[in-house]
């Protein structure tokens, strides 16, 4: 018999944590090639990402939201972003070599970096969290209310921030902030703007461009499908990785 989701979940987070307690442990004792093998390999600043992330669910098969709407953020919105800061990136190798490069020539540079570094991860969070049935399991509901005093609360408040951005542009974030040790929900103007030290857990793009083709502009009814489409065992997986 295959076990229930919920037990599936909680038994994930339980094992995340015990993973972490024994990378903790082997970090005490200087155990330096585990935590070779376990942790991701850090690129080299400048790098450039040149493919699109492939999305992780049929685009056809979403509730309430088109596959010509979804395809089309995914390869103008998302790709052109990618594109975009590969040649920054390439701008700025040249620029930094160029000794005669202004100051304010590179910081506009880097100000186009941040600005497209923050559309390339947010729309890869984003589209990572779609593809599922929108029924969080008990142990995400369980994290989340202990944050929020109830799951009810912690979506009236995410729903609330999205209808507040329709019309415009911006981020909801539903983050972990590894400083002050709180989950919380975060209202961002655009790719720029992400919490200091917070990891998201669950991303919804507030831009026209995530809803307008279906929905022109009743933002509230995308912010509805966007919730039927939650993957959130996604969600709970980022949850166990923090």
């Amino acid at each position: 018999m295959s076990e229930h989701p919920d037990l599936q979940r909680r038994s994930m987070l339980c094992a995340a944590a015990a993973s972490v307690a024994v990378l903790g442990t082997a970090k005490a004792a200087n155990a330096s090639p585990i935590l070779e093998k376990t942790t991701m390999p850090m690129l080299p600043a400048f790098e450039s990402q040149t493919t699109l992330k492939p999305l992780a669910f049929d685009p056809a098969k979403l509730s309430g939201l088109s596959e010509r709407l979804i395809r089309s953020h995914w390869e103008n919105n998302y790709g052109g972003s990618v594109k975009a800061l590969a040649v920054i990136k390439k701008h700025l190798t040249e620029a930094l070599a160029n000794k005669d490069t202004p100051p304010y020539i590179y910081n506009a540079l880097k100000r186009e970096h941040l600005l497209r570094t923050g559309s390339v991860v947010f729309h890869e969070y984003y589209f990572d969290n779609l593809g599922g049935s929108g029924q969080a399991g008990a142990p995400e509901r369980e994290v989340i209310a202990d944050a929020f005093g109830s799951f009810d609360t912690w979506e009236t408040e995410f729903r609330r921030i999205g209808a507040g951005l329709g019309g415009g542009s911006g981020w909801v974030v539903l983050g972990f902030n590894t400083h002050t040790r709180q989950l919380e929900n975060y209202w961002l103007a655009d790719h720029a703007h992400g919490p200091a030290a917070t990891l998201p857990l669950l991303v919804m793009d507030m831009y026209e461009h995530s809803y307008q083709m279906d929905y022109g502009a009743a933002a509230a009814k995308y912010i509805d499908a966007f919730f039927k489409n939650i993957q959130w065992d996604m969600v709970a997986s980022r949850i166990a990785a923090v």
